[in-house]
């Protein structure tokens, strides 16, 4: 669940950068779609993995909230900046497109999105909440 919000809230709060600046959160001409495809997935996929090494402890603490937005928003950057320098070929073009992402805000979106999400995947374990249940699926020996 926290890893789906994570991606709602990181869709959601680059969308709203992309219409609040008026410009695309990857502006250099030529690049495609790859990197921010590949940026979002890693981003992800390291948020999961973060969070899932976090949430692994009898009671997790909320002190690994900012290492898992930290780790999320630098693996997004490492691989927009690998699939740039791959797409476009050149070290400074790369270089350029993940420091816009980090002066612009987007950066600053993903780490917000991230310690948000984590911080709710923290809370569901430590109350250790389950599933919903209807009351014909509760097995009480009540009964």
């Amino acid at each position: 669940m926290a890893v789906i919000g994570f991606f709602a809230l990181a869709v959601f709060g680059l969308g709203a950068v992309s219409v609040a600046t008026d410009s695309d959160i990857i502006s250099t001409p030529g690049l495609g779609q790859a990197p921010g495809i590949v940026g979002m997935l890693v981003a992800v996929g390291a948020f999961a993995l973060a969070l899932g090494t976090a949430l692994r402890r009898m009671r997790p603490s909320f002190l690994s909230v900012p290492s898992i937005a930290l780790v999320t928003a630098l693996a997004h950057l490492v691989a927009v900046w690998i699939v740039v320098l791959i797409a476009g070929g050149d070290l400074i073009i790369a270089t350029a497109v993940s420091g816009e992402l980090v002066r612009r805000g987007p950066s600053a979106v993903l780490l917000l999105a991230a310690a948000v999400a984590a911080w709710g995947g923290v809370a569901l374990r430590r109350t250790r909440a389950q599933h919903p249940r209807w009351p014909w699926e509760r097995h009480d020996d009540d009964e």
